[in-house]
């Protein structure tokens, strides 16, 4: 993660342009259709340059954090890169969230900010700030342009760097003075490819040494299968040796969940069936995961009888925290379909045994709740979405916090890119803008994004984004009048001391709110309703918000508490534990 000036030689110039002028027709060049973002007096030379005419659609936001959400739903999609334009100063700081948040979860973010002119930086002048070193821990790369010649190549660099290797931001921040200088667009001929290292083939022999004798092999799949468009060998592996999968939080859909060999999801709100697969297995090959601490619970327990296997791109992540027997490094891309080469005709023990030994885990330790209330639960409110969902190319966005977790839960997803959330930086209020994000990429797509009352106040006003840009969202609050999460853990494990949670359930008027913006909005409190308002939501082209009322109490069950092994998880009974 560097921050540097440009290192790639210019080519050869062949139209003389300004440097907002050059951005803006680099990104076009490389097939952005998309960008997001707010003017500014720093970017105002770009966003004239839009003015001027331009194919790529501008999606005005009201913050600029919308606006990288918007930009890391829209990358989570389609897995090209998201891009976002903000000014200087605090609008450029308002995009350190949404950076910190697509560094944690790989996402391709393309961030293009103004700057003062040159001969005021370092002056403390109005709006200044040296956003390249703020955001400099978080990038990939981040440049500062001094020379408006430099501008195309640093952008075009920008875009192949965000989505190259491991996926993440970048940020380029163009002085005003920059933007108007005279600038020179290079011919159309495309870079030369860059080939990809050769995959370790002695590696990939002893991954299979490893399965040819493992009798409770576990495939462990991470959010880089995802990122790799790599689902199609993924579960061309599981099935030619009848492995079972379990996904993370970031690979929800990464393998159809409705499959035979899919066995949930591991960590702190996962599945008990999951975590005992993994504790119990003797194999575990983590594929494109990071061996996160609310997978793993105690690490130092985590999966003491397996042997690792750890394939994935970021050569770093190999050894960061569970040291693997056989580790493969590159693109999964490239090493899963290498793998299922290498694995041809392997003679290895039938893991039927074992796959029946999972199922009577998960005959044992179902996902439970109280479904005779008479009040209405948040999990049935996400089964009523799934219910839904089956006919329907249905793109899922959450915010963070209880109702994310029951998303993760009750939500059965069969495709790849059709769960999105904020997993690795938890951040509240991402699941409203990063549903807009993917609307505008899979405009076909019916989005629906389940929220939490806490997280929806954070970004509730891009609602107005997305009634007056024309892409329609379905947003189901789950509204229990609490930060949710934090309700739980104080009532569990500090005594009930019940301190700043309570959000008050009908304080606000979300449905009305929502039609003060320009959206359709509803407020309901039973299961009868609730249905009425779904039909209607995913009948409609219109924004719609559901207030749906959800019983105040409820907590997200299984659980593993602080400092405990994953098998040691709270699961639900009649009476839930206080």
């Amino acid at each position: 993660m560097m921050n540097q000036h440009l290192t790639t030689p210019r080519a050869t110039a062949t139209l003389t342009v300004n440097g907002a002028d050059a951005a803006l027709r680099t990104l076009e060049a490389h097939g952005v259709t998309t960008v997001f973002g707010m003017p500014g007096g720093a970017i105002l030379p770009l966003y004239d340059a839009i003015a001027r005419g331009t194919s790529i659609r501008h999606v005005l936001v009201r913050h600029e954090q919308g606006a990288g959400h918007m930009a890391q739903g829209f990358a989570r999609a389609t897995g090209r890169p998201g891009v976002v334009l903000a000014t200087s100063g605090p609008g450029a700081t308002n995009l350190v969230t949404p950076i910190a948040d697509a560094r944690m979860d790989s996402t391709p973010l393309v961030c293009i900010t103004g700057q003062v002119a040159r001969r005021f930086i370092g002056t403390d002048a109005f709006q200044e700030c040296d956003i390249v070193s703020v955001v400099e821990p978080l990038v990939k790369r981040a440049w500062q342009v001094d020379d408006p010649r430099d501008v195309p190549a640093v952008v075009a660099e920008a875009l192949r760097l965000a989505c190259s290797g491991r996926p993440g931001p970048v940020l380029v921040d163009i002085p005003r003075d920059v933007q108007e200088g005279e600038s020179q667009m290079p011919s159309a001929t495309p870079a030369p490819a860059r080939a990809a290292p050769p995959v370790d083939a002695d590696a990939l022999l002893a991954v299979r040494a490893e399965l040819e004798r493992s009798r409770r092999p576990v495939l462990y799949v991470g959010g880089g299968v995802v990122n790799a468009d790599a689902s199609p060998p993924l579960r061309e592996l599981a099935e030619r040796l009848r492995l079972p999968v379990i996904t993370t939080l970031m690979a929800k859909g990464a393998f159809p969940e409705d499959h035979e060999l899919f066995f949930g999801w591991p960590g702190m709100h996962g599945a008990l069936w999951a975590n005992l697969a993994i504790d119990r297995s003797d194999l575990l090959i983590a594929v494109g995961a990071r061996f996160d601490d609310r997978v793993t619970g105690d690490l130092s327990r985590f999966a003491p009888e397996a042997r690792v296997v750890h394939l994935d791109v970021d050569a770093r992540e190999l050894g960061k925290l569970r040291r693997p027997d056989v580790a493969v490094a590159g693109s999964l891309a490239d090493t899963l379909p290498a793998l299922n080469r290498a694995v041809d005709g392997l003679r290895a023990p039938s893991t039927e045994p074992w796959l029946e030994q999972l199922r009577e885990w998960r005959r044992r330790h179902p996902l439970r709740y109280d479904e005779r209330s008479a009040t209405l639960k948040p999990q049935r409110v996400v089964q009523a979405i799934a219910e839904r969902g089956r006919s329907r190319d249905l793109v899922w966005s959450t915010g963070v916090g209880q109702h994310q977790m029951w998303a993760m839960q009750y939500a059965q997803c069969r495709r790849p890119r059709s769960f999105i959330t904020s997993g690795g930086h938890g951040t509240m209020g991402f699941g409203v803008p990063a549903a807009i994000g993917a609307k505008a990429a899979r405009p076909e797509a019916t989005v629906v994004c389940v929220d939490g009352d806490g997280s929806f106040q954070m970004t509730m006003q891009e609602i107005s984004t997305s009634v007056a840009e024309r892409l329609p969202i379905v947003v189901v609050i789950l509204n229990n009048g609490h930060l949710g999460m934090v309700h739980q853990w104080q009532t569990m494990y500090f005594d009930e001391r019940l301190s700043h949670v309570d959000l008050t359930q009908t304080l606000t008027d979300y449905a009305g709110l929502a039609r003060s913006l320009g959206a359709d909005g509803v407020t309901v409190a039973d299961e009868e309703a609730l249905d009425a308002a779904l039909d209607a939501a995913m009948r409609s082209d219109r924004t719609t918000v559901i207030d749906a009322r959800v019983d105040r109490f409820e907590q997200c069950f299984p659980m593993i508490p602080p400092g405990a092994r994953a098998v040691d998880m709270v699961e639900w009974t009649e009476a839930p534990p206080a």
